[in-house]
């Protein structure tokens, strides 16, 4: 009985534990919390832009950046901020067609290199990552989703997502050490990035197994066990051992 209320302690403060890490990690699932607006794919070269309703620029970037550091991140601006992670660039924009919404444009590096004036992006980015961005790539004139009308993307064009533009979309979920992953995936990433995406190396996963060695929270060493001894003509039970 002692030995069934200890597992179940043990239980509720794992599951405790697990809510609590769960809720104190600030950054949202971005693809099942904020709805994707627009697509432009061209090989290699993504954006996907989401919206988040009622949250400024600055608000957006601080629930990211608590989850986990950036490579890079601009200065705190309520129009736009941008955010590098590795090979992908979160570009942050107040939507000037209803200024209580931001707008998340997460841009591939070779969507980048392709669409974005380099020049706009010196008062964002340090100028030694412009300078690896462009240097065997001119780039063009795009300035970012808010203004695609006026500086047009140099290759593709935006669209409504279709339903396999949504499940190709870059989702961000949150895991149980803080850190933004891509849902599936287990360990950072690739090259030190949080966002790239590393092959499925198989085996079990966010499975707990009971009774075995390691460690674990719920390992529980083998305990042994006599059978009691009885006495004939005494008419009493004794354990093993005692007089």
């Amino acid at each position: 009985m002692k030995e069934r209320s200890f597992i179940s302690v043990k239980i509720i403060l794992v599951l405790s534990l697990l809510v609590s890490l769960l809720s104190g990690c600030g950054a949202p699932n971005i693809k099942d919390t904020y709805p994707l607006e627009s697509v432009n794919r061209d090989g290699n070269a993504t954006s996907y832009v989401y919206r988040a309703a009622d949250k400024s620029v600055p608000v957006v970037a601080g629930e990211l950046i608590a989850a986990n550091t950036p490579d890079q991140s601009s200065p705190e601006d309520t129009e736009r901020m941008f955010l590098v992670y590795g090979d992908e660039y979160y570009h942050l924009q107040q939507d000037p067609q209803k200024p209580t919404d931001t707008l998340i444009e997460i841009d591939s590096k070779e969507y980048v290199q392709r669409n974005y004036d380099s020049s706009f992006l010196q008062g964002y980015l340090t100028a030694v990552l412009i300078g690896n961005l462009f240097d065997s790539m001119g780039g063009g004139g795009y300035r970012g989703y808010t203004s695609k009308d006026v500086y047009k993307p140099a290759q593709g064009n935006y669209k409504k997502p279709t339903s396999q533009d949504k499940k190709m979309a870059p989702p961000l979920t949150v895991d149980r050490s803080g850190k933004i992953t891509r849902r599936g995936q287990d360990s950072a990433g690739t090259g030190g990035s949080l966002f790239r995406r590393n092959p499925d190396t198989g085996g079990d996963r966010g499975t707990i197994k009971r009774g075995e060695s390691g460690g674990g929270l719920f390992d529980s060493p083998k305990k042994s066990y006599k059978k009691p001894k009885t006495r004939i003509g005494s008419g009493k039970i004794s354990r093993r051992g005692r007089r």
